[in-house]
């Protein structure tokens, strides 16, 4: 069960603040608002809805799920859970949460980090609209 990988490129955009205390997310739109303070990149070329059913049943009945989140050479890793009854089939966005919160965006609960808690070298690159990697492992 273990060792599994998706792998999601995305784009940073001049307006990422990451400052949200309890969420972090990615989207596949193309466009970032000044109100999206969890929003750390856009343009993802695959969201949940994407995802294969055998990759849903992971993330559901994992009790540890790690994202990786690469600019460049620096690299910030935020553990979380899954749950049983996430839903996992939202079209654009990919949320990690710090609370147990569970809707059609949600990728995992319980997140050791939230946007806030990123690294700053990693914020300022993405508002230069640096590449993103989101890797999940499961």
């Amino acid at each position: 069960m273990e060792g599994y990988i998706i792998t999601i490129h995305a784009k940073g955009h001049p307006n990422v603040k990451s400052t949200h205390k309890t969420t972090l997310e990615i989207t596949k739109e193309d466009y970032l608002t000044p109100t999206g303070d969890c929003i750390i990149g856009i343009n993802a070329d695959k969201s949940m809805v994407d995802f294969s059913e055998e990759l849903r049943e992971r993330i559901r009945n994992s009790d540890k799920i790690i994202v990786e989140i690469i600019v460049r050479d620096l690299k910030e890793t935020i553990i979380g859970k899954g749950h049983k009854d996430l839903i996992l089939n939202h079209p654009t966005d990919i949320v990690i949460r710090k609370s147990n919160f569970i809707c059609p965006r949600t990728l995992m609960i319980n997140a050791d980090k939230s946007a806030k808690g990123l690294n700053r070298e990693i914020v300022e690159r993405l508002k230069k609209g640096e590449d993103l990697i989101f890797k999940i492992i499961i």
